[in-house]
């Protein structure tokens, strides 16, 4: 009778032939230490007054949307970023059903659009709900925050590349064909437009104006198709249009790329950058975005993402946002080498905060080979009270003048100019004064060189402190919990590309990965009975 009744689409029919033992209750299934249950409390605890700002209504049959963070958050804890598998795992993982309260699993893409529409718009404010509640409940320190920055693939095509540079080069052929297609009309249909020789855009939809109109004039009909010739007006228009249609397409895509060398057209937000995961191993590009991340007692206190290669430009947004958001202010800020920079210090100083930034030379400036460079002003003896540096055979570097130098970021420094009083006949010019590429023989060329003073002053204060015990604690703990917390991330968690597009997205995906990351991390911590503590103790050998 089995095999008869097996044959069919409801499978329920054949429950007659055995008994099925079910609980009434999966709670009393899933362990009193599971780290779902510690997920559950630590939302209910969090103010989600804006994340239900973002719903017009909410059905009575709907999931609630403090229900659904849950489940994108336990997704996330669990290795599970596709919304595909999220609602899989609705539907056949007790513990997502102990989230779901009996309510039925929403399909994958409810989950996808609660997380671009609804948790998107207010994923910084839930970063800092979580912040705040583990500073209040005293699993993380509020003084010391260590920073560093990572690049994730984004979700975009490796070869849908756009290059400022070429789109430059291309634009400005372009622009000489205009001139020459604008001087070509203006002798054949005697049309005057130019003046002076220079040919302005002004001038290009003049002309465009013109053709129609003449064209009106003498009745010419447009042909188009196999065996039909085309009239010298209908070419040139053709060709003017042509011209026109690109000059606006390379002028959208220049506008796109604002400050960046390059983007992708799948995401254009994404920039081309070089990672470190290169399985050609011949140095390709591809579109990634910067993630930064503020680590404190190994839980993310804060993050951004932006489009920028390079970490020096990161920092001042970076604790800009931290301390609009945050209910506490850290007091000593500790980064990486690709974070120092005259602009950060002084951020840091006027900000009322310590800086325990690695100078870019530090590790160089150990090796003999810095040390015994005798072109270097680190090598130099400076005078004070004269203002002037002292080189190897004894003469004087005296200050010649000042100069304002600007950053893409609008920052200003002044840079001193020195200059040698007298480099003739001196035995130390071919090491002293490098540079093989002037055009001025060495036997006249004097030695040169400008510095800021105020980054000098900075870098050195800097350098006192991060050689101090204090500084080797900090600089060890910004080693083992910044760069563990991507460690984690990428290999723990086996996140590697994300699975959004637009910068806002990948913001709200990068704020659920780490939020994911501290309830983990906190569930880790209480089982291990190693809450409270902020600093890995410095081993000092014997």
């Amino acid at each position: 009778m089995l095999t008869k009744k097996i044959l069919q689409q409801n499978y329920t029919l054949n429950r007659k032939f055995y008994q099925l033992k079910l609980p009434f209750d999966i709670d009393c299934i899933i362990p009193e230490n599971d780290s779902v249950r510690l997920l559950s409390q630590f939302v209910e605890e969090m103010d989600l007054t804006r994340l239900y700002s973002t719903y017009f209504r909410i059905r009575e049959n709907q999931v609630q949307p403090m229900n659904m963070l849950k489940i994108m958050l336990y997704g996330y804890m669990n290795g599970l970023y596709s919304s595909r598998d999220i609602e899989t795992a609705c539907r056949r993982d007790i513990n997502f059903m102990f989230l779901l309260e009996g309510a039925s699993p929403p399909d994958h893409s409810t989950f996808a659009r609660f997380r671009s529409l609804h948790f998107a718009p207010c994923a910084e404010k839930i970063l800092t709900e979580v912040t705040n509640f583990l500073y209040k409940i005293g699993e993380i320190s509020g003084e010391s925050i260590f920073i560093d920055g990572t690049k994730i693939e984004a979700c975009a095509n490796k070869y849908t590349f756009v290059w400022k540079k070429a789109i430059t080069k291309n634009m400005a052929k372009l622009l000489t064909k205009i001139a020459d297609l604008v001087k070509e009309c203006e002798e054949f249909y005697g049309i005057k437009l130019i003046y002076k020789d220079k040919v302005q855009m002004k001038h290009v939809k003049k002309l465009r104006k013109k053709l129609y109109e003449l064209k009106k004039l003498e009745g010419i009909e447009f042909v188009h198709g196999c065996g039909k010739k085309k009239t010298t007006l209908q070419k040139s228009i053709e060709k003017l249009e042509e011209y026109l249609l690109k000059f606006k397409e390379y002028n959208k895509k220049v506008y796109t790329c604002g400050n960046r060398n390059s983007y992708s057209k799948t995401d254009a937000d994404a920039t081309f950058m070089r990672m470190k995961e290169d399985a050609m191993k011949n140095g390709q590009l591809k579109p990634a975005y910067n993630v930064q991340h503020g680590v404190d007692a190994e839980y993310i206190t804060w993050l951004t993402v932006g489009n920028q290669p390079t970490d020096t430009t990161t920092l001042i947004p970076f604790l800009k946002g931290m301390e609009e958001n945050l209910n506490f202010k850290y007091l000593k800020i500790v980064a990486d080498a690709g974070y120092e920079s005259e602009e950060n210090y002084s951020f840091i100083e006027d900000n009322n905060q310590i800086a325990f930034i690695k100078p870019a030379n530090y590790e160089i400036s150990k090796t003999r080979k810095y040390k015994n460079d005798i072109s270097r002003i680190e090598n130099m003896d400076y005078d004070a009270e004269s203002d002037l540096f002292i080189c190897q055979n004894g003469k004087k570097l005296k200050m010649s003048g000042t100069k304002f130098v600007k950053s893409k970021t609008g920052y200003k420094s002044e840079k001193t100019i020195y200059i040698c009083e007298d480099c003739s006949d001196c035995n130390y010019k071919n090491k002293c004064i490098k540079g093989n590429n002037s055009k001025i023989p060495l036997e006249e060329r004097t030695k040169k060189f400008e510095t800021s003073k105020k980054f000098n002053r900075q870098r050195k204060e800097d350098l006192t402190r991060i050689i101090t015990d204090e500084g080797c604690l900090l600089r060890m703990n910004r080693s083992i919990q910044a760069e563990g917390s991507f460690a984690q991330l990428k290999h723990d968690m086996n996140f590697r590309r994300f699975m959004c597009r637009g910068q806002n997205n990948v913001l709200a995906e990068s704020i659920l990965l780490a939020v994911a990351h501290n309830i983990n991390k906190l569930h880790n911590k209480i089982q291990a009975n190693r809450t409270g503590k902020h600093l890995f103790e410095l081993k000092k050998t014997a």
